[in-house]
């Protein structure tokens, strides 16, 4: 069967920012509670150290320095967790985090720059203080709202015990919706489409394999793209995900594949093993040489139509697990050449706060040592890596085929990998030396290059020529990268 699998059209264009609201930055204009972790100080479970909405608002010139058009943002609604997976109220924004009016207000301004938000739907599971599931604590068995869940007996062990209810991987505090229940149903449809009539530009869905109903995700989608054609749903599914992208449920997935690839060719022997355990569920990642990455990012793009590929959020970590530098033992070159691939390859490049200053991950293999409070006292950068950030960014942004090029692998040996990028007339190569020593052969590309074509790098020094139907001339330093495009003189030159 055939679907409609047309992706919205500014994602592919996009570079995302994932947020966790609380730690990234806070304003005096949102009036809090007295009882705040010191912001500086290790996460713990149950604390908050107070970031709110109108303190991302305030750093919007940094992000836009930094070359960032889009904002996901993990939960925002009303909740008793910092985190805010655990919903009390999906229609207001938590009043830690400034309510509605400070969405409202950053969202009009986002809008104003040419930036998308992107919220996190958490629809799978809700709270122990989500109003129908509270009233059927209070209420028991005669809660006209028993049948919103799957409850088992009474009462309810929702505090002591062992839960008596269906719950999210047994835990008490996150109570399952019955999405069998068109009521339920409807609720959750409802709350998806006021959202985006509100303004927003797309759900990220946290779980949506936990609610395994093709029907429902169908029927999500009608609702969002009825709304909006060009709203983003982008699933959070860590394995291959041909089942939620035929055009009829999600746009794309969090590319979790992507970002295990990554670990296991730029990480290689380098990878902190006791942390990258049972990283998002996955197995252990395999070390990867150039021909075995390059074969696994070839067969990552054609798992899914063109339009999914390039519309994948393309991920090296997250909330969810150990940040990609602690993975590679904070390895500067294996962190740079890991970017330098992200911003190169098809797909929505996604980057975890922090990351691009050197924000550091805690040393225990837990969710709270990844979500540190951003540093926002400048001494504290890795200025280095900042703007190496930028550079690569930057690149993106102006360089269409980049964006949405075809993929085209030119080489891949030991530690070397050289691709092509190409859209229509624009084209860029990319490579990338992962080993220890220069990189200087010959290499033949007689079918994808132009003769007598001059090539330079556009992230410093060196050049290359295409010379009897081979890549000539090219020298790329150990465990550095390069981006090249044509130079003027070869344009007019094959004028």
């Amino acid at each position: 069967m055939g679907y409609n699998t047309i992706t919205p059209t500014w994602v592919k264009d996009a570079i995302f920012y994932q947020i966790f609201p609380d730690r990234f930055a806070r304003s005096i204009r949102v009036r809090k509670p007295n009882n705040l972790q010191d912001w500086d100080a290790p996460p713990t479970v149950h604390g908050f150290k107070g970031g709110d909405l109108l303190g991302v608002l305030e750093k919007l010139d940094y992000l836009q320095n930094l070359g960032i058009t889009a904002i996901y943002f993990t939960p925002i609604f009303q909740s008793a967790s910092n985190h805010r997976y655990h919903t009390h109220d999906y229609y207001q924004v938590d009043p830690l985090l400034g309510g509605n009016s400070a969405f409202h207000e950053l969202l009009g301004e986002c809008h104003r720059r040419g930036m998308r938000i992107v919220l996190d739907g958490v629809f799978n599971h809700t709270s122990r203080g989500f109003f129908q599931f509270n009233h059927i604590l209070e209420c028991g068995s005669e809660s006209p709202y028993m049948d919103w869940f799957d409850i088992k007996c009474f009462p309810l062990h929702a505090y002591e015990g062992k839960p008596n209810y269906r719950c999210w991987v047994g835990l008490p505090d996150l109570p399952e919706f019955n999405t069998q229940n068109p009521q339920v149903r409807q609720y959750i449809f409802e709350v998806a489409r006021y959202w985006i009539d509100q303004g927003i530009d797309g759900w990220r869905l946290d779980v949506p394999f936990c609610i395994d109903d093709d029907t429902f995700w169908q029927e999500f989608r009608r609702v969002v793209k009825d709304a909006n054609p060009e709203a983003y749903i982008v699933g959070e599914v860590p394995w291959e995900a041909q089942r939620w992208l035929q055009g009829d449920q999600f746009d794309a997935v969090m590319n979790y594949q992507f970002t295990q690839a990554c670990l296991g060719f730029f990480g290689g022997d380098r990878i902190d093993r006791n942390m990258e355990k049972n990283m998002m569920g996955l197995p252990p990642t395999p070390v990867l040489d150039a021909l075995a990455f390059v074969r696994r990012s070839e067969a990552l793009l054609k798992l899914y139509p063109n339009q999914v590929s390039l519309a994948q959020m393309n991920l090296l970590d997250s909330h969810d697990m150990p940040r990609f530098p602690s993975l590679v033992n904070y390895d500067a070159a294996s962190i740079k050449l890991a970017v330098l691939f992200q911003m190169t390859y098809p797909g929505a490049p996604c980057i975890y706060y922090g990351d691009e200053v050197g924000l550091r991950n805690g040393s225990r293999r837990i969710p709270e040592d990844c979500r540190y409070a951003f540093p926002w006292d400048e001494q504290r950068w890795d200025h280095e890596l900042l703007g190496y950030f930028k550079k690569v960014i930057s690149l993106r942004n102006t360089q269409p085929a980049l964006r949405q090029g075809q993929f085209i692998p030119l080489h891949a040996e030991g530690q070397i990998i050289i691709f092509l990028r190409q859209l229509v007339s624009e084209e860029n190569v990319v490579v990338i030396n992962n080993s220890t020593v220069v990189f200087n052969s010959t290499i033949p590309v007689r079918n994808h290059l132009a003769e007598g074509t001059s090539w330079v790098n556009q992230l410093g020094n060196g050049e290359f020529s295409i010379i009897a139907g081979n890549i000539t001339g090219l020298h790329v330093a150990p465990r550095t990268g390069a981006v090249f495009t044509k130079s003027s003189f070869s344009l007019r030159q094959s004028a």
